[in-house]
């Protein structure tokens, strides 16, 4: 009777924390997510994605597929994609695979993008030239040179 047989659309809402809600706890669902009150504490998790609409009032961590934020968070967030949009404040850290920000944002968080993590045979500082390599020294144009 309450079995679901078949997965929503990963951009359909499904889940409304209205603007005079107060949600505490831990939230898991299988579609999207749109916040429009407060969430006090706990965790939000969804393979889909979090909406945070101007009147939002989070704190809390999020793991989803996307993060879009016009009001306030202060939390971890693990992601695909951050949206940062105008008039948001964010305070916390942000794991995310791919960033995008407004100007008008207030971000206080620390800010990790992750990306393919170098081979470790890839030195991350390049060789030093050979000891008794020369440095070629390049004139100024209009210098006289000594005869």
């Amino acid at each position: 009777m309450f079995g679901r047989t078949q997965r929503p659309a990963p951009d359909a809402i499904e889940v409304i924390i209205g603007p005079r809600a107060t949600f505490n706890g831990n939230l898991r669902c299988d579609a999207s997510i749109r916040i429009d009150g407060a969430v006090e504490s706990g965790h939000i998790e969804t393979p889909a994605n979090v909406v945070l609409t101007e009147s939002a009032r989070v704190q809390c961590d999020i793991t989803a597929k996307a993060v879009s934020i016009r009001g306030r968070y202060k939390g971890t967030i693990r992601a695909d994609r951050a949206e940062l949009l105008e008039g948001s404040q964010i305070y916390g850290a942000l794991y995310v695979n791919s960033f995008f920000m407004d100007e008008g944002v207030l971000l206080r968080a620390e800010l990790n993008i992750q990306g393919a993590a170098p081979a470790d045979d890839e030195p991350l500082i390049p060789p030093r030239p050979e000891p008794k390599a020369a440095i070629p020294i390049l004139r100024a144009l209009g210098s006289r040179e000594a005869s």
